[in-house]
């Protein structure tokens, strides 16, 4: 039986699409002007930085897309060419929210539209993103993926992980699971 190679992908993508629902529910209070918690966005930043960026599109873009690249899918005019893209394009969205945030943080003349826009493109961009990831890409990686670069695919991940801190998943679940409370009392109220 093939090692499965992309199981551990899409589970982390259930952690980031719930940040993603969280993103998009608030930033159109936000819009409305009716939720003004900027430490959320912060959070926010912080959660697609490190747990999105550094911690899981390096897994795809360091690890599955170089094993893809050397099993014969080309690098240009390709998937991984797309996904790689997209990537950037989210980094642009999380660029702008953060720096809107930061305007309001700080007191200074703040561009609601800034925020919420891009918070909600950035929901937008990514929710397409992983359907693509989940339903095109990792079935086909499954499929074509030999079983040598599979061991090293499983490695590459491995290693990423190990140079994550202790509790380092945990502590984005917890965070993610307290604002999902504070939408769920915000609901009720």
């Amino acid at each position: 039986m093939k090692a499965d190679i992309t199981s551990a992908l899409v589970d982390e993508h259930k952690l980031i699409l719930r940040m993603i629902a969280l993103l998009d529910q608030n930033a159109r209070l936000t819009a409305e002007g009716s939720y003004c918690n900027w430490q959320f966005y912060l959070d926010g930043v912080d959660f697609i930085r490190n747990y999105a960026d550094r911690f899981h599109h390096a897994k795809e873009e360091d690890v599955l897309f170089e094993a893809l690249a050397m099993n014969g899918m080309p690098v240009e005019n390709s998937p991984i060419a797309a996904m790689l893209m997209e990537h950037d394009q989210g980094r642009t969205h999380v660029l702008a929210m953060e720096a809107a945030t930061g305007e309001a943080v700080a007191g200074r003349e703040f561009n609601p539209e800034l925020l919420t826009g891009n918070a909600m493109a950035y929901a937008e961009l990514l929710r397409e993103h992983i359907s693509k990831e989940n339903d095109i890409l990792y079935p086909l990686a499954e499929r074509v993926m030999g079983d040598s670069l599979r061991e090293n695919i499983l490695a590459g991940y491995s290693a990423a992980e190990a140079r994550t801190p202790a509790g380092f998943a945990s502590r984005y679940e917890a965070l993610l699971q307290r604002y999902e409370n504070e939408a769920s009392i915000r609901k009720l109220q």
